[in-house]
């Protein structure tokens, strides 16, 4: 491990877009072109061209330590074309092998594939990683937040959008393991049986039951919708209605798999045909129903494409389960890039309007540099792709921010937990850390 990487492994960095992988990997790796994906794939959330217009030496200074931790000669900042003000605040900072690229606001953008092909014209190899065509890709907060590591400052904040149907939508930074309901209230909402929520972005994101569950490292947003909505009702119907409603309507239209963003640059993926084997008991090529394992869920067949309600990403995603239950990998090759690709890209206004979100589309979410603190605080000990951290300290023991709790258990993937307020350690087990606010022992 490189001084680079190491210093990023003990700042606890891990991939801030959502999987949640350690970061100290990707930097031990040797690549061409490191990517800075700023798209923001998913409607609704502004927290990555927000940070990138505020801290834009931060972001230089996390993609120069990227270059250099993984020899890259390129470093390429991905933004769309409506990040004017990010785009701006970015240009004086450029060093020599830096460039921004100017995307389309396009869905989606944001996957890690489409965002390489957009950017380099490369394409991901189907059940491969970036790294095997010579590219390392990471989130806008990932790569800030290696810059401060390069500091000295371990990850214990956690910048996140609160939008829909709240009174302020905001986007705000807080302490990582801070409540969703404290969340919620900076942005002047409370529960209510009327309103649902989901943690994340509208499509990838999970309903949220609970809203004292934590924020994490990977939290990306948190958005209030009616609870009504179409979005809400389709989070709420389970595997086998979703299968049902399949073997009842599915017309074979094809439209799913001629929209589907990896099948347009050649990944072997035919949503319609993978529903039409579902429909008959998983019968059929053996290749085609393993392809399921590199559905990105982009969500673009159920949400845009499909006429009549299907959802073929549910049933991918249900497949690729069981697949990877029974240990099987995806052995398919990459096949040529649809000559229409370029013109099966879809508005990412479209897609919001298809999904109900239009009306909060343009919303702005104010950006709070404001230090919130809650009373306490829940630390997840994975909040990560690999093992749980082990705890470090006991209950009882006084923490002070940034002060190690959680460790990468010995020869395994993971990455360290740090305290995100000063205070006492209220509670430990397996699953999280407590800290109480304040000092003196419980």
């Amino acid at each position: 491990m490189n001084e680079i990487s190491a210093r990023v492994c003990e700042a606890g960095v891990v991939g801030a877009g959502g999987a949640g992988f350690p970061t100290h990997v990707k930097f031990d790796a040797r690549a061409e072109i490191v990517i800075v994906n700023g798209a923001e794939c998913e409607p609704l959330l502004r927290t990555d061209q927000q940070l990138a217009a505020v801290y834009p030496s931060l972001l230089v200074e996390g993609l120069a330590r990227a270059m250099e931790s993984t020899g890259a000669g390129e470093g390429i900042i991905a933004l769309k074309a409506k990040y004017q003000a990010a785009i701006s605040a970015l240009k004086p900072h450029l060093r020599p092998g830096m460039r921004i690229e100017i995307l389309r606001d396009i869905y989606p953008a944001g996957d890690e594939a489409i965002t390489i092909w957009l950017t380099t014209g490369r394409r991901v190899p189907p059940g491969g990683i970036p790294l095997n065509i010579g590219v390392v890709v990471n989130n806008v907060q990932t790569l800030i937040n290696v810059a401060r590591a390069m500091q000295g400052e371990p990850v214990t904040r956690r910048t996140l959008t609160v939008t829909g149907i709240v009174p302020a939508p905001i986007t705000v930074t807080v302490p990582i393991g801070t409540p969703l309901t404290a969340v919620l209230l900076l942005a002047g909402g409370g529960p209510s049986p009327d309103v649902a929520f989901i943690d994340g972005g509208p499509v990838m994101g999970s309903l949220v039951t609970d809203l004292s569950r934590p924020v994490t490292k990977t939290t990306g947003g948190l958005i209030a919708l009616p609870a009504d909505h179409p979005l809400i009702r389709q989070k709420l119907s389970g595997i086998r209605s979703v299968v049902q409603t399949a073997k009842t309507v599915c017309e074979q239209c094809c439209y799913c798999t001629e929209l589907c963003p990896r099948h347009i640059i050649g990944h072997r993926l035919s949503p319609h045909l993978i529903v039409r084997a579902a429909n008959y008991n998983n019968i059929g090529d053996p290749e085609l129903l393993t392809a399921a394992l590199i559905c990105s869920e982009c969500g673009l067949c159920e949400i845009y494409a499909c006429p009549v309600g299907i959802s073929p990403r549910r049933i991918n995603a249900a497949l690729k389960g069981e697949l990877r239950a029974r240990g099987v990998k995806y052995q398919g090759t990459l096949g040529k890039e649809d000559p229409m690709a370029e013109y099966r890209l879809i508005p990412s206004l479209r897609v919001a309007q298809r999904m109900g979100l239009a009306a909060w589309y343009h919303q702005e979410a104010s950006l709070s540099l404001d230090d919130f603190e809650p009373d306490t605080v829940a630390l997840s000990l994975k909040q990560h792709v690999g093992a749980p951290a082990v705890p470090v300290v006991k209950q009882g023991d006084l923490v002070t921010r940034g002060m190690l709790v959680g460790e990468i258990p010995e020869g395994a993937l993971g990455a360290r937990v740090h305290a995100s307020i000063d205070g006492v350690v209220s509670g430990v087990t397996p699953e999280a850390i407590t800290v109480r606010k304040g000092g003196g022992r419980s």
